[in-house]
This record gives structure tokens, sequence and C-alpha cells, in this order.
């Protein structure tokens, strides 16, 4: 450090503890759930229970906490101050998780919607273009008419063959 007049004097900074809000989050997140569990009441009412026993009987001659027992209540008030804020904090990130699950599950939807949509636009342009699209029956029905057609026509033409070659037959008879 420097005790010239002539030049500024080094700022000074005081550096304040820094902290990861998603690390300080998980632990309260963490702590709201384990207060949340039967084991954490179980151990509570052993604790009160044997806090109380301690101070009534005076155990080993300790009696630290006289009957109203000001500090077992003191310390659930310092606990329960401490709870309410880590409880809505944790509260808090599990709604931004639930809202973050929302948007995704309403955009995925619209998309699905959206596919639906699309798909169902696909189908009736496809029946409509199948309307005109010839099927396996109608190509059918039509062969089935065009053979007998043609059926027809080499029946005639054979009739037709038969009676020229009786007529044929009948002149050369008739000639000779």
């Amino acid at each position: 450090m420097s005790d010239r007049l002539d030049q500024p004097r080094e700022p000074r900074t005081i550096r304040l503890p820094r902290w990861d809000p998603d690390a300080f989050g998980n632990f309260a997140e963490k702590f709201a759930r384990f207060m949340g569990t039967a084991k954490f009441l179980v151990y509570m009412t052993v604790f009160v229970i044997v806090w109380i026993l301690i101070n009534l009987v005076g155990v080993f001659g300790l009696q630290w906490d006289p009957y109203p027992f000001i500090l077992l209540n003191l310390f659930f008030s310092t606990q329960a101050s401490y709870a309410a804020p880590l409880i809505l904090l944790a509260q808090n990130r599990q709604a931004d998780r639930d809202r973050l699950t929302l948007d995704e599950d309403r955009r995925r939807a619209q998309a699905q919607k959206a596919d639906t949509e699309y798909l169902a636009r696909e189908i009736a342009s496809l029946r409509m273009a199948l309307n005109e699209v010839a099927t396996r029956d109608y190509i059918r029905s039509e062969l089935l008419k065009l053979a007998e057609e043609l059926d027809d026509a080499a029946n005639r033409r054979h009739q037709q063959e038969k009676a020229e070659r009786k007529e044929k037959k009948s002149r050369a008879s008739q000639g000779a």
C-alpha cells in the first residue's frame, strides 16, 4: 500500500462469498423433500421426547431448559424460519420446471396437431385421386367386357368364314 499523495488509492473491494444458485436450489429441494418424510417426523419426535425427558428428570444433573422449554421453542422457531423460505424456494423451482414441461408439452401437441391435419389433408387428396384412378375391379370388368367383345368378334368371324366356306363349297359343287 502506498502512502503517496500524488497517486490515487487502490480501490478497496469487499469480496462477498459467492454461491451457485443451482447448488443452493438443489440443497433447498433436498431439504424440503427430507422434511416431508416420515423419517424426519420420527427423528423430530425422538429428539423432542429426549429433550423433554432430560430437562424434566435432569439426567446426570443436566437441566439446561426447565419446564416451559423456552430453548426448545426457540429451536423450533428458528427451524421454521429457515424451513419456510427453503420450502418456498423448492416449490418455485418445481413450478419453473413444471412450466417448462407444460410449454414443451404444448409445443409437441401443436406439432402433432399440425402433423395430423397435414396427414388428414393428404389422405383426403389421395382419396380424391383414387376416385379418378381405375381400381382392380374396374379394370377386371373392363377386361371381361373386352374379352367378351373379342370372343363375339371371333365367333362372328368364325361364323362368317364358315358361311363363306359353305358358299364356296356350294358354288364349287354347282360349277362342277
